[in-house]
This record gives structure tokens, sequence and C-alpha cells, in this order.
């Protein structure tokens, strides 16, 4: 029998069994939720008279549409009356059903992939989903973790699984490691740019190799967030010492002798030396500079020693047609520096770069210096309370506040146009989050996908600089 890769180990371990129509059944350990994709799937429970299959496998918190001032005022700070009924009804379905949830007072309120691993509930071995694409985050602890929709929220709430079919297997292989200013965000635009939004269809990747085993566990979360943004399904990577070193003595994970043999397990989840993938790329880290998205696509990015493609050089009549369009809209011209790229605004937050780590590298970019003066708001989110405790525990909330950031409590905040944090038109915005769609921080904002601190660094400049002479 061939060996088996963490993703295969995963999936056998969850599979219920195969329908007739070739799908399978998933057993779902974890089920995160939010206000947004929540509400009408516990409205179909309620309706079809359905108790939750197994409610300490769900956990909720509200996210996409808090505000990130006022939090003292808690519901009463919530202007938009949509966004209100929404967090107002998690709210009730969470105390009807009897789901833990940290609402929005709650200290350990915050973005659902980063309090999940923040509270040890996202484990290795895992099976995870959420009714938000990005769930793929939690894949850094060798969790099979998937976004799904509301109706499938709705039938794992009922039934404890999801119907699937299998992927094929994705091995992204990386050799040497990152250079000092350089982050897994580099790495992962880098990725996508290789691969293309749709590179890694029907499929799911694993992360491995020298650069990878290196990263902490939120830069391990970094690379699995933005998986889905190469079209894969899933981003895995395989557990080590440094992911149980995170997972222990958190809130919700074993102790004692379940530690112990939860470890004996959770050791196992590594793909076997004779594992057979599907396809594989490899990355060289050592070489690899900062990256910055100049379009309206994640793909579309380059080193920011480098420039806008010229759609006049592409030989691909299609691709050359879309840069052009992306252009258009972004207000660039072919073949103009990244570095002139001038700034409108900074966006750092969102469940792809918010956590402790994200936000200490912010301030050893930031310590001394001012925002300049053309940028018309430089936004700091942390991902969780707890982060924003952290952070002020330490000393970098005043840092940042120091040099001028705009220092708020945690949500997804301008990286999605669902809150009062919003892009206006025309401006641009160095962004730590994971997407740079057309309209996506707000109508016709033009975002630029960046590391924390590649956006740091241009708040402080009013344009793009390479953060590498700054550290």
């Amino acid at each position: 029998m061939a060996g088996q890769t963490v993703y295969d180990k995963v999936w056998s371990d969850h599979e219920v069994g195969v329908r007739e129509d070739g799908e399978s059944l998933l057993y779902i350990d974890l089920q995160l939720l939010h206000e947004v994709t929540s509400p009408q799937a516990f409205e179909g429970l309620a309706l079809n008279h359905r108790p939750l299959w197994r409610t300490g496998a769900n956990l909720a918190t509200p996210d996409h549409n808090v505000p990130t001032e006022r939090r003292s005022e808690g519901l009463a700070g919530i202007d938009d009356p949509v966004a209100h009924e929404q967090v107002v009804t998690l709210d009730a379905n969470c105390k009807a059903y009897g789901v833990t949830q940290f609402d929005i007072l709650d200290k350990r309120q915050g973005i659902v992939h980063v309090v999940g691993p923040e509270q040890g509930a996202t484990m290795p071995g895992m099976t995870v989903v959420c009714g938000d694409s990005h769930t793929s985050t939690h894949g850094a602890f060798a969790a099979l973790a998937q976004g799904i929709g509301t109706s499938e929220v709705e039938h794992v709430m009922a039934t404890q699984c999801l119907a699937q079919r299998k992927a094929g297997n994705f091995a992204i292989e990386t050799t040497g490691r990152l250079s000092e200013g350089v982050y897994a965000k580099d790495l992962v635009l880098a990725i996508i740019a290789r691969l293309g939004t749709a590179g890694a269809t029907a499929h799911t990747l694993e992360y491995r190799g020298e650069a990878v085993q290196a990263l902490s566990m939120e830069g391990r979360m970094t690379l699995c967030n933005m998986a889905i943004e190469a079209g894969a399904r899933a981003g895995m990577v395989a557990v080590d010492d440094t992911t149980l070193e995170y997972v222990h003595g958190r809130p919700f994970a074993p102790v004692g002798q379940m530690w112990d043999q939860a470890e004996t397990y959770w050791r196992t989840l590594v793909s076997d030396d004779d594992a057979v993938f599907d396809r594989m790329e490899r990355f060289d880290a050592t070489a690899l500079a900062p990256f910055v998205t100049w379009g309206t696509s994640p793909e579309l990015g380059v080193p920011v020693d480098g420039a806008i493609p010229n759609p006049d050089r592409e030989a691909d009549p299609v691709k050359a047609e879309s840069i052009r369009l992306a252009l258009a809209y972004m207000g660039l011209s072919a073949d103009q520096p990244i570095t002139d790229i001038q700034l409108d605004r900074v966006f750092i937050g969102s469940c792809t770069n918010a956590r402790i780590e994200d936000l200490r590298a912010v301030a050893q970019v930031v310590r001394g210096r001012k925002v300049a003066g053309r940028i018309k708001q430089a936004l700091v989110v942390p991902g969780s309370g707890l982060v924003k405790a952290q952070a002020e525990a330490e000393g970098i909330a005043d840092v940042l506040i120091e040099a001028g950031f705009d220092w708020r409590d945690a949500g997804c905040s301008m990286c999605l146009a669902m809150n009062p944090d919003k892009l206006g038109p025309g401006e641009h915005c160095a962004s730590t989050s994971n997407r740079n769609f057309e309209g996506r921080q707000g109508h016709a904002g033009r975002t630029h996908l960046v590391s924390p601190a590649m956006a740091a660094a241009a708040a402080i400049a009013g344009h793009f600089v390479d953060v590498r002479e700054w550290i």
C-alpha cells in the first residue's frame, strides 16, 4: 500500500462512508459560527424541528459586521440595522441552542479564524468547517479545514457530516529560509502569482519543506489562509514540535493523560516518505523579496523592487486584456515602479495578519517614526480581544498610537465592506488582508495586498518601500 499524505490520513480518519453518487460523508469535529452565515442555518433547524447533532462541536463569535469602535456600548454601538439584527440573532440562536459564544462584549471575541486556534478549539487532525471561505487557515494544524455554504452549515448542524468528493494532493515544496524582512505573506503571494487563482483547483495544498518548517504557527496560518486564493480546497501543514507547543495549555486543549494520547496520534500527522502527490511545485525561499499586488486579483503581484507588467509585452491576448482592465480600475500605468504607488490608507488586520506576531512586526518598523501626512488613515485592528490585550500589555499599542496609527477593537474591519471601516472611491490602500477584488474594501476602492511589515513601512513613507531597508 502506498504511503499517505497528511490530507489522506485526516480524510480516511473521518470518512463515514461513500454514497452512490461517489461523494463521501465526512464527520466534522468543529464548526465555527459567526453572524453572517449562521442565521439561515439556525432558522432551517427551527423550521424542521431539528436539534443540533452535537452542541459542543460548535463555537461562535461575531466578527464580520461588528464595528471596531464604541465596543464598550455593546449592541448599542452597532448603527447599521442589518448588522445589528445579525449580531442580535446570533446571540439569540446561541442561547436557544446552548452554543458557546464569545459575544461582542467578551474579551475573547474576535475573528473566528483567530479565535479558534487561540482558544485551542482548533486541534491537529480535526475536520473544521465554517461559513467563511478562509476557514482554510486552520489547516496550519494539520486539520482539514474548509469554508462551506449556508445550506452546508445547516447540514453539519443537523448531521455532523458533510458530503464531499476527495480532492487531489498538491505539494508546495519550499527550500531555504525567508530572509529578514520577508514573511509568510510574501511567500504565499509569490506562490499565488505563480499558480494563479485557479492553479490549485480541486486540490488540497500541503505546504512543506525547510522554509515552512521554520515558520511560526502564525506564519503557517497565513499560508493556509490564502490557499483558497490559489483555488485550493484547503491548505495544510504537517504536525511538528512547533504545532504542539502552540496548542499545549490552551483553554480547549486536552490535559494530562488525554494530552499524552492526543500527542501520540498528532505526531502521526505527517506525510509518509513514500506518499504520492498528484502535483508538486518547488519554491526557493532564499531569494524571495517582499511582494505587493498591483491588480484586482491576488495573483497579480510582483516583488516590491519590480514594476507593473506591460500588457503590450504579454503574448496571451486574454492575459493582456486582463492586465489592461486591472490597470484601468487601479488607476496605474504599465511599467510603473511599485515604489511609485502613492497610498491613501493603510489597513493592518484580518484573519490573514492580525495576530500578535504580526503586530510585533509592525511595531518594529514604526517605532520612533510617524505616519506620513498624505495617509488619511492608518488602521490597526487586532484579530481578537486577547490579541489586543496582549499588544497593549507589551507596549505595542503605545508605539502604534504614538506613530499616528488608529488602534481599534477586534473584528474583520476593512478586510471587506460589511462594517463601518471602508475605503472611499479611488483610494489606494496597503492591506494585510487576503483579497483585492474590485470593491472588496469599499466601492471603487483599490487594494494592494502586503505583509504587516510592508504595510507599516508604507504608512510611514506614504508609498510602497522595501521594508528590508528599514529593519
